[in-house]
C-alpha cells in the first residue's frame, strides 16, 4: 500500500471510530450508521489491523447471516495474526465457544488465549486462571499455572489502571 493511500486509510479509520463512538457528530440515523459501517469495511478490506478487529466484531456479533459472521470471524483472526491485543483475545473466544466456520477448538483457544495474556490482555489471563483452576479448555487442573495467571491478570489491570489518569 503506497503512503498517501496508507495515510487516505488512516483518516477514514479515524472518522468511522469518531462516527461510530461520538453521537454529537452526526444523529444516530441509519444512514450514519451505514457510513460508518462502509469506512469500517473499506479500512479492513485495505488491511488496516485496528479495522479488521473492529469491524470484525461488529460483523460476527451484530450480523444475522452465517456468511457474515464467517466474514466477521476470518478479519478478527486477520487482525489477530497482525498482533492487534483485542483480536487475539476474541479469536480466542471465537474458537472457545465455536461457530459454523470455526468449529470449537479448546486447543486453539487455550493458544490464542495464552498470547492475548503474554502480550497484556487482563481478561485473557483471567480466563487462564479460571481454566486451570477448575480443569476448563480441555486443562488439567495446575493451581500453580493458575496462581500464575491470575497474578499477571492483577498486574495487567494495575498497569490499565494507572495508565487511564
Amino acid at each position: 500500500m503506497s503512503q498517501p493511500a496508507s495515510l487516505f486509510i488512516r483518516f477514514e479509520y479515524g472518522l468511522a471510530e469518531r462516527l461510530f463512538h461520538n453521537r454529537w457528530l452526526l444523529p444516530r440515523s441509519p444512514r450514519a450508521q451505514r457510513l460508518t459501517m462502509r469506512l469500517f469495511k473499506r479500512c479492513a478490506e485495505a488491511g488496516h489491523p485496528v479495522a479488521l478487529s473492529v469491524y470484525g466484531h461488529i460483523l460476527f456479533h451484530r450480523s444475522l447471516s452465517p456468511q457474515d459472521k464467517a466474514r466477521g470471524a476470518r478479519y478478527v483472526i486477520e487482525a489477530a495474526h497482525a498482533g492487534d491485543l483485542k483480536a487475539q483475545y476474541q479469536v480466542a473466544q471465537i474458537y472457545e465457544h465455536g461457530c459454523v466456520q470455526y468449529p470449537r477448538r479448546e486447543d486453539y483457544a487455550v493458544t490464542w488465549y495464552a498470547r492475548a495474556a503474554q502480550a497484556g490482555h487482563y481478561l485473557a489471563a483471567e480466563r487462564l486462571a479460571r481454566a486451570y483452576r477448575h480443569g476448563e479448555l480441555g486443562l488439567a487442573v495446575d493451581n500453580e499455572k493458575s496462581t500464575f495467571w491470575h497474578h499477571q491478570a492483577d498486574r495487567e489491570q494495575d498497569t490499565q489502571s494507572a495508565s487511564a489518569f
